[in-house]
């Protein structure tokens, strides 16, 4: 069975000034990121402004980054709607595409009961024979996956992760504790200032924003600790955390992607209605990438 691990770029989808998407720029960005050592690659996610798109440009996007990527990583592919049969349609692209795996975040909008969200999960993961991991963004959809019911999730066969941005390390731990007899499921982190927290209490990596801007960092915080450097790894998570921190000064993903910008990657502007970053926040950004030693 596929087990996901280490530092995972949710990638950022590079655009041009119509809106179009600069596959191009994604091809670089691919290349840069597996380079500077990431574990593996999740276009539309999140920060990859994943509910921006037609199912054919989605499809694009994700053969693009599977073709650049040249098998040198495994390929998560972000799966998103607010209904059930609308996911399992993105599904099936990526089953033809051939990715490793599926992240599947709990429908927005929607307030599903948890007995909604296990049956939401498991019809899905019924569908197909791709490793699925549940994406628990509670601070973005007010929909969480409680501790108990990824503990019921995590017995079906293919459900073999998840990942949780609700910035709650009590939830994180709750998630390990309740599945740390099961060597078939991995929690990953999607909180970039407590992954070397996660990693301590036993989770399998992270999935990581912040690793678009500054991928050998975040990946040195998974590498030195599996490395028995723990010094070394709290040390980057320290180095890390001012830029997830940084990410406030505008809407997401939006600093993700002026970080880029300004070392010299043209990946474009945020889809309306996320507005420009303001001068002062440009400024601001600038001096936590100065400080970190990714721009001069």
């Amino acid at each position: 069975m596929f087990k996901p691990y280490g530092i995972i770029p949710p990638v950022i989808t590079p655009l041009n000034d119509d809106g179009t998407v600069n596959y191009e720029m994604l091809k670089l960005l691919v290349n840069h990121l597996i380079e500077e050592g990431v574990h593996g690659l999740f276009p539309l996610g999140t920060t990859g402004e994943f509910y921006a798109f037609d199912d054919e440009t989605y499809k694009k996007i994700i053969i693009t980054v599977k073709e650049a990527a040249l098998g040198r990583v495994p390929i998560y592919a972000g799966c998103n709607h607010i209904t059930t049969r609308g996911v399992i349609k993105q599904v099936k692209i990526c089953e033809e595409i051939g990715v490793d795996c599926v992240s599947i975040l709990t429908p927005m909008f929607v307030s599903q009961t948890q007995d909604e969200l296990y049956e939401y999960y498991k019809t899905i993961a019924e569908s197909t024979d791709l490793p699925i991991i549940m994406y628990n963004n509670k601070p973005k959809t007010n929909v969480t996956i409680e501790p108990k019911t990824v503990a019921r999730l995590a017995q079906i066969e293919n459900i073999i992760g998840v990942k949780d941005s609700t910035g709650d390390m009590t939830n994180t731990a709750e998630y390990i504790r309740l599945t740390r007899d099961n060597p078939n499921f991995t929690v990953l982190m999607g909180r970039d200032t407590l992954i070397y927290a996660a990693l301590c209490y036993g989770a399998g990596g992270a999935i990581s924003s912040c690793s678009n801007v500054a991928p050998r960092i975040a990946a040195d915080i998974y590498d030195k600790y599996m490395a028995g450097d723990l010094e070394g790894a709290l040390d980057a998570q320290f180095k890390l955390s001012p830029l997830r921190i940084a990410t406030n000064l505008a809407t997401f993903p939006a600093i993700i992607k002026e970080g880029l910008i300004q070392q010299g990657y043209n990946v474009g502007k945020c889809l309306a209605p996320i507005g420009d970053v303001s001068e002062e926040a440009k400024n601001k950004l600038h001096q936590v990438l100065k400080e970190m030693e990714l721009v001069k």
